[in-house]
């Protein structure tokens, strides 16, 4: 049986009730978040709260990336380590040890989130993706989820320092893609790109669902 992490679980139920009761988050598609084995949660980024709003509603536990100077000695620090941050430099494209840590957390079944466009959208409109996701996605050969979030930057945007609590929140969790649907094998010279190409098109055609009618 895995061990049990209850510093993560105890900041999900937190993020959880903040995102549900300031922002009335509502998530949509969860069925498609794989319920067993590694895959990659692939998602926009137009907000500081997406890491945490991209996963705190489901059941599984995922990993993320976070900035090798926020672990800072003492409580930073341990905080992190414990809600399964991995550090990574800001060219995270050739931190050759964050990688390695990616292939065991992928490796051991485990779920993982990553933002291909690689920072925070300046207008909340999606942006180039970056190679690394489509490297990490080829080498692993792992399903990838994407994901859309909506109102995030509405609620934090960025450079603000007060978040927005008239916004409301949606995530989206579309269909997986499979490696067959991503990686268009080694022939490709541009193959890495090719991939988080892919990728980011199916994280922009999720549409945000309607409002229900009354």
């Amino acid at each position: 049986m895995p061990k049990v992490n209850f510093v993560y679980k105890i900041a999900k139920g937190i993020c959880s009730s903040v995102f549900s009761i300031l922002f009335g988050i509502e998530v949509h598609g969860k069925a498609n978040v794989p319920a067993k084995g590694a895959f990659i949660l692939a998602s926009n980024h137009v907000s500081y709260f997406d890491p945490p709003a991209t996963g705190c509603l489901l059941p599984r536990d995922l990993y993320y990336f976070a900035r090798k100077t926020l672990f800072k000695p003492g409580f930073a620090s341990w905080l992190l380590h414990n809600i399964n941050t991995i550090p990574v430099d800001r060219d995270g494209d050739s931190d050759v040890s964050a990688f390695k840590r990616v292939f065991k957390v992928l490796k051991s079944g485990e779920g993982l989130t990553l933002f291909p466009e690689g920072t925070r959208s300046p207008d909340g409109t999606l942006q180039k993706a970056q190679r690394g996701v489509g490297l990490i996605a080829c080498k692993t050969q792992v399903p990838v989820v994407p994901t859309r979030v909506y109102g995030a930057f509405e609620a934090l945007k960025r450079g603000s320092k007060l978040p927005n609590l008239q916004a409301r929140m949606h995530i989206v969790y579309g269909p997986t893609l499979y490696p067959k649907d991503y990686d268009p094998g080694k022939s490709d010279p541009d193959r890495y790109q090719t991939a988080s190409n892919r990728i980011m098109e199916a994280i922009a055609a999720l549409e945000k669902p309607e409002a229900p009618q009354i």
